[in-house]
C-alpha cells in the first residue's frame, strides 16, 4: 500500500517522510510494554513498581475541598489566560515564605500549565537557527528538544559521579559559548538526587553573565531537599539579573496531573515566556488555579510530604545496600540514582543499564528506569502505592527477597 500524500508533508524536526517509519522504542514506552508483558506473563508474581515518576497519593483532602467549591462558581468559567491574581499573588508568598525571595506577583510570576510546557515554550523565546542551549544528562529532554524544533543545537553537559552530578561549565568549548543562549539546570536533579549548592549556583550566575546566556532552573522537586533546606537558585545574588526558575505543584504538593506550575524570576524573561505562552493556550482552568493558591499557602503539605519520601528512600538504600549496590541518600527528589550491576551470580553479563533493567522487569517483575548517558545507571523512585509503612516494608523485603535470588555482581 502506497504511503498518502501528506507521508511527505512531515516537518523535518520530526522525521519528515521518514516520520512513523523508525523502529527505536522511546525508553519509557518500552518499560511500559515490558511492564505489561509481565503482568500478562506472570499474573502470580507481584509487580515491585520503581519506575513511576510520580506521586502516589491524590492532592490534600484541604485542597480538594477548595476545588469541590470553586468549579460551580460562574466567576471561574472563562479563559484564564496569563493567569488569576490569587494564584501569581499565592506562589509570591510562598517563595517569600520558604526562599526569603521577594517577587513581584503581576511582573515576575506567570502560571504555567505544569512544568514540561513552560520548559517547551521558554526556548520559542530565544533560540534562532544556529543557537545552542546547554543541557545536563541524563535529563528531562524537553527545552532540548523544542531547541531543535527552532533550528537550534544541544550541548550536552554530562552528570557524572568524578563531578559530583553537577555540569562542568568550564568544558564547554568557547565556540559553543559563543552560540549558547540558554542554560538548563534541574536541581534537586532528576535523576541522580543531587541538590544543588549556594557555590554551584553562584557559579552558575557567574558563567551566565560572563557568556550573556540565560539561565532556566527547573526546581520541580525543590521541596524535597534532604541534606539542606530547601534552596531556590533566585536566593543567588545576581540570580534574577540573568534568568528565571519554574517550580511545579505536582511533587511537593501532590497535584500530579493538575497541571499547575508557575515561572518567576527576571521580569523580562517572564514577560517574554508570557507572550509565547498567549500564542500557546489560554491559561489553566481558574477554579485549579484557585485550589493551587490554597495549596501554596500551606507550608505542611510539602513537609509532610518529603518526610514520606525520606522515611521510603531510608529503607530503599537499606534493603539494596544489603543486596550489594552502593548507594546512599540523595541530596533531593524521590529517585535513587545508582550504578547499575554488570552480570549476576549466575555469570550472566550485562553491558548495560537498559539491559540489566530489561532483565529485571522481565524475569523478575522488578520496574526500574535505566540511565546510559553517563555511565550504566538504573534510577529507583520510592512512589510507589504503598497504604502504610507495614506495606512499605513488606514491599522492601520482597524487593531485597528478589534481588538477593539474582545475586547482583558490581
Amino acid at each position: 500500500m502506497s504511503d498518502p500524500y501528506f507521508q511527505r508533508l512531515f516537518a523535518q524536526r520530526i522525521g519528515g517522510a521518514q516520520y512513523g517509519k523508525g523502529t527505536e522504542i522511546y525508553k519509557f514506552e518500552k518499560i511500559k510494554r515490558a511492564k505489561r508483558k509481565a503482568l500478562a506473563d506472570h499474573p502470580e508474581r507481584m509487580l515491585v513498581d520503581f519506575g513511576i515518576g510520580e506521586n502516589d497519593e491524590m492532592a490534600d483532602l484541604a485542597v480538594r475541598r477548595v476545588m469541590a467549591e470553586e468549579i460551580n462558581k460562574p466567576e471561574n468559567r472563562g479563559y484564564a489566560d496569563n493567569g488569576i491574581a490569587e494564584f501569581k499573588e499565592a506562589a509570591a508568598r510562598m517563595m517569600r515564605r520558604e526562599f526569603g525571595v521577594e517577587l513581584d506577583p503581576v511582573a515576575e510570576v506567570n502560571h504555567c500549565i505544569g512544568t514540561k510546557p513552560a520548559l517547551a515554550m521558554l526556548p520559542a523565546a530565544f533560540i534562532d537557527p544556529g543557537d545552542v542551549t546547554l543541557m545536563t544528562v541524563p535529563g528531562y529532554p524537553v527545552a532540548g528538544t523544542h531547541t531543535k524544533y527552532y533550528g537550534g543545537e544541544v550541548h550536552r553537559l554530562p552528570l557524572s559521579a568524578e563531578n559530583d552530578f553537577l555540569p562542568d561549565l568550564d568544558s564547554i568549548p568557547a565556540e559553543v559559548r559563543r552560540r549558547a543562549k540558554l542554560l538548563v539546570i534541574n536541581y534537586p536533579n532528576s535523576p541522580t538526587g543531587k541538590a544543588a549548592t549556594p557555590e554551584f549556583f553562584a557559579k552558575v550566575v557567574e558563567f551566565a553573565k560572563a557568556n550573556e546566556i540565560v539561565v532556566v532552573q527547573d526546581a520541580a522537586h525543590v521541596m524535597f531537599s534532604f541534606d539542606a533546606p530547601p534552596l531556590s537558585f533566585l536566593q543567588t545574588p545576581g540570580a534574577r539579573d540573568v534568568g528565571v526558575e519554574i517550580h511545579s505543584m505536582s511533587k511537593g504538593w501532590n497535584m500530579i496531573g493538575w497541571r499547575m506550575g508557575f515561572v518567576c524570576g527576571n521580569a523580562t524573561i517572564v514577560r517574554a515566556f508570557a507572550d509565547v505562552k498567549d500564542n500557546s493556550d489560554s491559561g489553566q482552568f481558574k477554579a485549579i488555579q484557585k485550589a493551587a493558591a490554597a495549596a501554596l499557602d500551606d507550608p505542611e503539605i510539602p513537609r509532610v510530604t518529603r518526610a514520606k519520601y525520606r522515611r521510603r528512600l531510608e529503607k530503599l538504600i537499606a534493603a539494596l545496600r544489603r543486596c550489594g549496590f552502593d548507594c546512599r541518600m540523595p541530596g533531593g527528589s524521590y529517585f535513587l540514582y545508582t550504578r547499575s550491576p554488570k552480570a549476576i551470580a549466575s555469570g550472566q553479563p550485562f553491558p548495560t543499564a537498559e539491559a540489566f533493567s530489561q532483565y529485571l522487569i522481565t524475569e523478575h517483575s522488578i520496574c526500574t528506569v535505566p540511565w546510559d548517558d553517563a555511565g550504566a545507571y538504573l534510577r529507583f523512585s520510592v512512589t510507589y502505592e504503598a497504604a502504610d509503612e507495614a506495606a512499605e516494608d513488606a514491599l522492601m523485603a520482597e524487593t531485597e527477597r528478589r534481588l538477593k535470588q539474582i545475586g547482583p555482581v558490581f
